[in-house]
């Protein structure tokens, strides 16, 4: 619900006809639709389009690597993970350490692999999940309760997830993938965004991500296959889109229909390739990687 995507608009060939399209913020429905018509395991390497992103992390246009393994759990996307690291900074050469903002993190060493209620335990000392009464719409007054006695201030008007990611900004992001990356899993449902509940444990999530240095690097999930549980997601996405920016995006009724086709279990994970490259080269902006930028005056 939070991302904004680039508005355009196609004309038919005498101009009568006019229809607002979209780029696209990720070519995941393209690809997903793919794993319905039989393909198991494919990538790509997008452009992607994200606006009102601009800081020394992000870029309105940026390049995306996704990839998709048919009849694989996301664990296997996290092996995936270690080895195209290893791999790339091993091409990229100099010394084997990836490194951003003067933070190292060794590639070559085993992987952190770390739940997200471990990471609040950890290093906020925050009971995450005791603080969810209702698994799908937790309410927000124990995780405002939890950040004020950990003395992190948050407003009376703050959601259940505006209070997570307080805690999680301010204690939580920086020390992930510190010495070694990290690959933080098993997110509340509540935040699954496209993958499905976790068999044995439906109040969490089949979602990791991956940091290195302190900063984020990939997305996955353990992918929802469940039409109509998806329809439902993407209808309460938009009413919180509407909500909170005054407009809503159409939904892709063809991804819909093919998930109704009946769409195999699957993973797949989403990779910002720009990012890698500040990691392997030690780059301190995304300016500084990207073939051609545009100034657009002063970035937070």
């Amino acid at each position: 619900p939070h991302l904004q995507a680039f508005k355009t608009e196609i004309v038919d060939p005498i101009g009568r006809r006019r229809r607002p399209l979209y780029l696209h913020t990720s070519p995941e429905f393209a690809m997903k639709k793919l794993l319905v018509a039989g393909m198991e395991k494919i990538f790509q390497v997008a452009q992607v389009y994200r606006n009102q992103e601009r800081s020394h992390t992000h870029h309105p246009e940026f390049s995306m690597l996704e990839w998709y393994r048919a009849g694989e759990t996301y664990t296997a996307l996290m092996d995936d993970c270690e080895a195209l690291l290893r791999a790339c900074k091993k091409a990229a050469g100099g010394a084997p350490l990836l490194t951003w903002q003067g933070v190292e993190s060794d590639p070559y060493q085993p992987f952190e692999r770390l739940s997200v209620q471990e990471a609040f335990l950890r290093y906020a000392e925050t009971d995450l999940l005791a603080t969810i009464d209702d698994p799908l719409k937790p309410s927000p007054e124990r995780l405002r309760e939890a950040c004020g006695k950990i003395g992190i201030s948050t407003a009376t008007d703050d959601s259940w997830e505006d209070a997570f990611f307080r805690i999680f900004l301010e204690r939580i992001e920086r020390r992930l993938g510190v010495g070694r990356p990290t690959i933080l899993y098993d997110y509340p449902i509540s935040m699954a965004a496209l993958s499905r509940p976790k068999p044995g444990a439906p109040h969490l999530a089949e979602r990791f991500e991956l940091y290195v240095s302190g900063l984020e690097l990939a997305n996955a999930f353990g992918e929802l296959t469940d039409a109509e549980a998806q329809r439902l997601r993407f209808e309460a996405d938009m009413d919180k889109k509407e909500r909170l920016y005054g407009e809503r995006y159409p939904v892709d009724e063809d991804f819909l229909a093919a998930l109704n086709e009946g769409m195999p279990d699957s993973s797949g994970i989403a990779l910002g390739v720009d990012r890698l490259a500040m990691l392997c080269t030690g780059a301190p902006t995304i300016e500084d990687v990207l073939w051609v930028t545009v100034d657009e005056g002063p970035r937070d």
